[in-house]
């Protein structure tokens, strides 16, 4: 079975696939993380003679650990029975994506068709890894292969650590027992900008930004004033709340990730934005608009036009205001910077990629009457007589 139907099933490997890690974290889609591990590590270890006791003491360094490395009273050449996809949070061994495609060649012969299985390979995996890979397939004769590498995508559902580890202490508040005190960096008086109005659900929102010199987001405001004043206060205070956040040095990555698919009234088809068409909350349609402006983020967009960056845009907009020109050329330069170069060449030159207008158009076409994703929230694309999503690979219906 695949991964969903498996954790429906209470499996703890699907099919040929090797379990990925011995303790591993799955993304839930309202938000939240749910811990998963093994189950069958006590019966493995009890087929390789320890006794009970031993096999206690294993399974709570496993449960501390989240990993078996280490483990006291396990035995050296066991190690291997255990190893897994991926590299464990505080562990080296995992399984080589070499192993993996010979368990596909040890299969394939009496299967008529394909194998569904997925070849791991870790995050400093390199073309070439991927290149032998796909070359030692087509040798052992297998008649499809499929690659992810750990980490590729932002949204990653199944992952062996819970999130990115807190850094360490600065070295100085050490010393005094103390935190260091953070500073905040204060917009200008007079700041860039640009306002989004678009409807979620029906509901009309404004959203607002202010930038720095640099044109880096500073603050946000969440206009819904049709909505009572209760749910505009707090609409208010929210908004508040993430632009201190970000003054202090909130990582505007981490905010995107943090809110992004939130599920909660209004939310649905989403009137207004050229690149987002749905989303399940407010809130998430406001991170998936920052996060697709200032973070070059297309893959919370729902159709990626010609140019999906909007900072050029908003940058050569906020040129007609009466500032400096040094603020204008580093506004150009901090936006031209971080734009993609086929971007900044059909801005200099002034005329637009044919092959890039027709694939835009063709998303549109494919995105008319599709439904959102069950699992991600994505706008998904016809699959035949069904739906899949291009996000997280769910298929609405058709295998």
């Amino acid at each position: 079975p695949t991964g969903t139907i498996g954790f429906m099933m209470d499996c703890d490997t699907t099919g040929i696939e090797p379990d990925m890690a011995l303790v591993k974290y799955k993304r839930l889609v309202g938000g939240g993380v749910l811990k998963i591990v093994n189950s069958t590590v006590g019966e493995a270890l009890s087929r390789l003679g320890y006794d009970a006791h031993d096999v206690q003491a294993i399974l709570d360094w496993i449960d501390e650990k989240e990993t078996i490395e280490g483990a006291p009273r396990l035995k050296e050449e066991h190690l291997a029975v255990f190893d897994c996809a991926f590299r464990p949070r505080n562990g080296t061994r995992y399984i080589h994506h070499a192993g993996h495609i010979r368990m596909m060649a040890a299969v394939q012969p009496f299967i008529s068709g394909a194998i569904s299985k997925t070849v791991n390979l870790p995050n400093e995996a390199t073309v070439e890894d991927v290149e032998n890979t796909y070359t030692e397939s087509w040798k052992l004769g297998l008649k499809a292969v499929a690659l992810y590498r750990d980490g590729c995508k932002q949204s990653q559902p199944l992952s062996s650590s819970a999130g990115k580890r807190p850094e360490e202490p600065a070295a100085a508040a050490a010393d005094t027992g103390t935190p260091a005190k953070l500073r905040r960096r204060r917009l200008p008086k007079r700041r860039h900008g640009f306002t989004q109005e678009a409807r979620v659900g029906g509901h009309k929102v404004f959203l607002r930004t202010g930038e720095y010199e640099d044109g880096t987001l500073g603050e946000i405001f969440i206009d819904m004033h049709k909505e009572g004043a209760a749910f505009r206060s707090m609409m208010n205070c929210f908004a508040i709340a993430v632009s201190m956040g970000m003054q202090y040095g909130v990582p505007l990555e981490d905010l995107v990730d943090q809110f992004c698919f939130t599920r909660f009234e209004p939310h649905g088809r989403v009137e207004g934005h050229e690149n987002i068409k749905v989303a399940t909350s407010v809130i998430d349609y406001v991170f998936r608009v920052l996060g697709l402006e200032y973070l070059n983020r297309t893959d919370l967009a729902h159709v990626i036009t010609e140019a999906p960056a909007g900072e050029l845009i908003r940058h050569a907009h906020a040129t007609e205001l009466p500032v400096g020109r040094e603020h204008r050329s580093a506004a150009h330069s901090a936006a031209e910077s971080r734009m993609p170069e086929g971007a900044r060449m059909r801005m200099v030159e002034g005329a637009g990629d044919t092959g890039a207008m027709f694939a835009a158009e063709h998303n549109k076409r494919l995105l008319g009457d599709a439904p959102a994703c069950d699992s991600c929230g994505h706008i998904t694309v016809r699959n035949g007589t069904c739906y899949r999503c291009l996000n997280c690979g769910s298929s609405m219906g058709c295998s």
